[in-house]
């Protein structure tokens, strides 16, 4: 519409038009642009096998390339945050003022680091039955920010480091920073705790070798010192108790019993009652009073057997059957090579029996998004081929379209591999997208081709000029599409550059290898198959000449004569069809 308003035609004689045409494709011919493809696609025409042989060596080249050991992948990459979790375990009891004193160990290797702008330590978070038992920290945690405009990856390793040169017992783990399911994870099932305990460290032992996974954690926690009260049901019922009864005294010795609430300064509060201070050994829960219904009070150990014993405070189950997870943070940029690792090095372990071993985590989440992603990029090509044949009215034009897809991804993989930007999800989204992208080109191109050939042209003529007339505006959008992308592939859009930097990289190198055999294969491809569609017809034709030859012969022969009048051609011509 604004074409037609702004765009007025100056009356012009049609002898001064055809020549203003004849200078104007003098000028076009001449110019560098058309003076370097006119030869190419000329020779390509020309040359279909050889041109077409160069273009499958090319194809296999990108196939190989895209399961080479040099391309990376990873799932979502690190998103550049700059606050930081870590965590130091401690033995089960180990006192307030001891895990107060490791803290300010650690905290003195943090103060050194100039690059770490705050950091906060915070002691406690055991299990509170271990302090109930004399034990007062589980563990110690610790919150990390390092300056924003830094080196992340780099800060990490540092971080490790400065962990690693702390003079104590206990490690401290830096927590997995890469975000959203970006942790590498094994999944130990067994029906057996011991058994599920043994597998556990021999996987944990075996990620640890892994090179490219550090701050290494078993889920299965220490072992704790617990009180186990086991009720006898006899003794019990003589003094007129139950077991419930007996397990309800024992817990309210150490909670309390909530006899109500109460509202201060406009808040309600619980009301809890303590009758004396909770037991702390095994001799005062024994002697803990339980008031019997007869009357009186009976002592616990004359209705219950009370003992110390060790376990872990929690258990896990997956599926119904006891589990561990063995995680670990990923810290090359080849997360497909380390997950590789991870399984080979799980194939090697000799587990004992009746434990299993299964990859989970990050690495389950990439082949999973991986794989969903491989099933939508050929349901895109099966859209735009249906799309394309109700369009062109043919079977034959849109599949030589659709060779601009996989040569696309010679470029992106390329380009990633020139740039160290790993193939992860980001740039799977770029591939997607540049199904619905780069065939466009190909489409105006052969659009063009067709309105020649309808017009009267030669078959290779009209591919020549139609590839000629459609070099620049295939070349404009290939440009403008990958000019647009150049600040998000430079990193420079801010925040999200993690996710945009490796779709723009990917996008602008399928767009420049997809457009380049745009231009050369479309056209060789458009040559073999309509030339030989076109030599297939003439055969036919010729046949068809031929056979209405003989039925004229033969009606000549039968008296026909040569006198015939057009109903007999018109009968003889329908009679060879």
């Amino acid at each position: 519409m604004l074409a037609y308003w702004f765009m007025k035609p100056r009356p012009v004689p049609p002898e001064e038009a055809e020549r203003i045409r004849a200078e104007e494709r003098a000028k076009e011919l001449r110019s560098p642009l058309q003076r370097a493809y006119l030869p190419v696609i000329r020779w390509t025409t020309r040359h279909r096998v050889l041109s077409l042989t160069a273009c499958i060596a090319l194809l296999i080249g990108t196939f190989a390339l895209a399961f080479s050991p040099a391309l990376k992948t990873n799932f979502l990459g690190d998103d550049g945050q700059n606050t930081y979790q870590a965590t130091q375990e401690l033995p089960p009891g180990t006192s307030a003022d001891k895990a107060d004193a490791e803290a300010q160990k650690v905290e003195e290797q943090l103060e050194g680091l100039a690059w770490v702008e705050s950091y906060q330590a915070s002691v406690g978070g055991g299990d509170p039955m271990a302090a109930m038992m004399g034990g007062g920290a589980g563990s110690t945690s610790y919150t990390i920010t390092t300056d924003p405009d830094g080196d992340q990856a780099a800060y990490q390793e540092k971080l490790r480091q400065a962990f690693a040169d702390v003079d104590t017992d206990n490690e401290v783990v830096l927590a997995d920073s890469g975000g959203m399911g970006s942790a590498l994870e094994v999944q130990v099932t067994a029906d057996d705790p011991e058994t599920l305990e043994e597998a556990a460290d021999e996987v944990e032992e075996a990620v640890r070798d892994i090179d490219g996974a550090a701050d290494v954690e078993n889920s299965i926690a220490a072992a704790l010192p617990m009180l186990q009260v086991e009720v006898d049901g006899e003794k019990a019922a003589e003094e007129g108790l139950s077991q419930a009864q007996v397990g309800q005294a024992v817990s309210e010795a150490f909670q309390g019993e909530t006899v109500g609430s109460a509202s201060i300064d406009d808040r309600r509060h619980d009301v809890v009652v303590h009758v004396k201070g909770a037991p702390g050994s095994v001799e005062d829960l024994e002697d803990l009073e339980i008031a019997a219904p007869a009357g009186g009070t009976v002592d616990l150990e004359d209705v219950a057997d009370v003992e110390e014993v060790v376990q872990a405070p929690e258990l896990n189950r997956t599926d119904g059957v006891t589990s561990a997870t063995v995680s670990a943070s990923p810290t090359a940029d080849d997360l497909g090579r380390v997950s590789a690792e991870l399984a080979q090095a799980l194939d090697t372990l000799d587990l004992p029996e009746g434990a299993q071993a299964e990859i989970g985590g990050v690495s389950a989440d990439q082949n999973e998004a991986f794989a969903q992603l491989g099933v939508a990029m050929l349901a895109a090509v099966v859209i735009v081929y249906l799309i394309m044949v109700a369009t062109f009215k043919s079977l034959m034009q849109p599949f030589i379209l659709l060779v601009s897809i996989p040569f696309a991804a010679t470029g992106s993989l390329g380009l990633l591999m020139l740039t160290g930007q790993p193939l992860g999800l980001p740039a799977m989204i770029g591939l997607l997208m540049l199904i619905g992208v780069v065939v466009t080109n190909a489409i105006v191109l052969i659009d063009l081709i067709n309105q020649y050939r309808a017009q009267g042209m030669e078959l290779r003529e009209a591919v020549v000029e139609g590839s000629r007339h459609r070099l620049r505006p295939i070349l404009m959008t290939a440009l403008a599409t990958m000019g647009a992308l150049t600040p998000m592939a430079l990193g420079i859009t801010g925040g999200g550059a993690f996710i945009s930097q490796p779709l723009a990289l990917v996008v602008i190198g399928g767009l420049f290898t997809s457009t380049l055999l745009t231009l050369v294969l479309v056209p060789v491809l458009y040559t073999m198959a309509e030339g030989r569609k076109e030599r297939r017809a003439k055969r036919r034709a010729a046949k068809r000449e031929a056979e209405l030859e003989r039925v004229r012969a033969e009606r000549r022969e039968a008296g026909a004569g040569d006198g015939a009048d057009r109903g007999a051609a018109s009968e003889e011509r329908a009679e060879v069809e």
